[in-house]
C-alpha cells in the first residue's frame, strides 16, 4: 500500500483522529514557516528519522514545546501530508531563509545536504510509521484502566467457583462463571470498584475498579434437570489467561473493549482547561514520571485523547519576614511537569505523566499548557 509521495501527489492515510483545529494550524504555519524565535535552542539542521523515533521526540528537536506538532507538520504540508506517515530513514532539514523556518523532508543527493531527493515510499501503513509518543508506555493501560459511569460491576458476571475450591487463581486456573456472557469471549477480571470524587465538590465522578487479570471463556453454563427431577444451575468455565493480582470468588468480569487507536497525536487544548487530579492509578502514595492518574475532566468538559497539559504545584504562603509588619505572602504557581491523555471518559480522564519535578499527588492542579 503506498504510504507516502513526496510533493503535490496523493497520499493514503490511516484514519488517525487530526482536528480541526491542529489542521488549521499547519495551513497557517504552512504558509510562512514559523520564526526563528520559536525553534528549540539547539535545533539542528538536520535530523535522521531513526526506529524508536517519536513525533514528541522529533518536536523537542525543533521546536521549543513538543505539543506544538502542527507547527513542526505545517512548516511543509505539501510533503508532509500526514504526521503518522513520517518513517525511519527519511532526513528532516530545517531551511532558515528570511527569519522564519521550514521544515524539508527527502533524502540528501549528490553527498550535500541542501538538495532533495523527492521519493515515493511503499509499505504498509502504520508498519514503521512514527508513532506520536512511545506506545509502550500506555499500552498496558488500555484495557486495565477503566473508569465506570456507574457501579456496573455490581451486575456484572462473577466468580463463584474455582478449580478444587482453591483460595486463589494464577494463569492457567479455571473459574467457574454467573452471569450474561452474551458480549463475547475474552473479558477482563476486576475486584473491589472503589468510587471516585472530585477534590474540590467532592461529587462523585465514577467507579474504578481493581484490575486483576484476565480470562477466556472456554464453556457455556446451563440449566438442566438432574435424574431426580430437580433443576440445577452449571456454571459456565472460564480459563484464567493472565494475572495482575490473584483471582479469587467474588471477583467481576467486564467484556474486552475493542481495540483504541494505536497512535495518539499531541496538541494543546483549544481553550482554558483547568482541574485537579483525583487519584493515581495503582497503589502508590504519590506518582512520577511515566505513572497514571485519573483526571476530574472528560469529554463533557472538552478533554481529547492526546490533550497535553501542565502540572501545577500551587505557590506556598511564606512570612516576608524582610517587612517589619511582617505580612503573609503566596508565591507563584509553577508549572512542574506535563501530562498526556490517552484514555477520556465522560467525566473523567487517564492521562500518563511525561515530565515532573515533584512528586505528584492527589488534588494537584492542571492546566493548559
Amino acid at each position: 500500500m503506498l504510504g507516502l509521495v513526496f510533493g503535490a501527489a496523493t497520499v493514503q492515510a490511516a484514519d488517525y483522529p487530526i482536528t480541526s483545529q491542529q489542521r488549521g494550524t499547519a495551513q497557517k504555519v504552512a504558509q510562512d514557516g514559523v520564526p526563528l524565535s520559536e525553534l528549540a535552542p539547539n535545533a539542528p539542521d538536520s535530523h535522521t528519522v531513526k526506529r524508536g523515533d517519536t513525533l514528541w521526540d522529533i518536536s523537542k528537536i525543533f521546536l521549543r514545546s513538543p505539543w506544538r506538532w502542527p507547527e513542526l507538520w505545517g512548516m511543509n504540508l505539501d510533503q508532509i501530508r500526514n504526521p503518522h506517515l513520517i518513517y525511519p530513514g527519511q532526513v528532516l532539514y530545517l531551511d532558515k531563509t528570511g527569519g522564519r523556518a521550514r521544515l524539508r523532508m527527502g533524502q540528501a543527493v549528490g553527498g550535500g545536504t541542501d538538495k532533495l531527493s523527492p521519493r515515493v515510499r511503499s509499505s504498509d501503513i502504520g508498519a514503521d510509521a512514527l508513532a506520536s509518543i512511545p506506545f509502550g508506555l500506555i499500552e498496558p493501560f488500555l484495557n486495565e484502566a477503566v473508569i465506570f459511569q456507574g457501579n456496573e460491576l455490581e451486575q456484572a458476571p462473577r466468580i463463584v467457583a474455582t478449580q478444587e475450591n482453591r483460595v486463589i487463581l494464577g494463569r492457567g486456573d479455571t473459574a467457574y462463571v454467573r452471569g450474561d456472557l452474551s458480549n463475547g469471549t475474552d473479558y477482563r477480571i476486576f475486584r473491589s470498584p472503589k468510587p471516585l470524587l472530585d477534590p474540590t465538590t467532592k461529587e462523585l465522578l465514577g467507579y474504578e475498579a481493581v484490575y486483576v487479570g484476565g480470562a477466556e471463556y472456554t464453556r457455556q453454563g446451563e440449566t438442566r434437570v438432574d435424574a431426580a427431577g430437580k433443576s440445577e444451575i452449571v456454571p459456565a468455565t472460564f480459563t484464567v489467561t493472565s494475572v495482575r493480582y490473584e483471582a479469587g470468588v467474588g471477583d467481576r468480569l467486564a467484556v474486552v473493549p475493542p481495540r483504541e487507536y494505536t497512535n495518539y497525536v499531541p496538541h494543546a487544548p483549544q481553550g482554558p482547561m483547568e482541574g485537579r487530579i483525583v487519584s493515581l492509578y495503582g497503589e502508590a502514595l504519590t506518582a512520577g514520571q511515566n505513572q497514571i492518574v485519573s483526571l476530574n475532566k472528560g469529554a463533557k468538559d472538552g478533554m481529547e485523547r492526546g490533550h497535553v497539559l501542565a502540572l501545577v504545584r500551587n505557590g506556598s504562603r511564606v512570612v516576608d519576614t524582610t517587612d517589619p509588619t511582617k505580612p503573609t505572602i503566596k508565591l507563584p504557581d509553577e508549572r512542574h511537569g506535563l501530562l498526556f491523555v490517552f484514555r477520556v471518559f465522560d467525566r473523567m480522564s487517564y492521562a500518563l505523566i511525561l515530565s515532573v519535578k515533584e512528586p505528584v499527588s492527589p488534588g494537584d492542579r492542571f492546566t493548559q499548557p
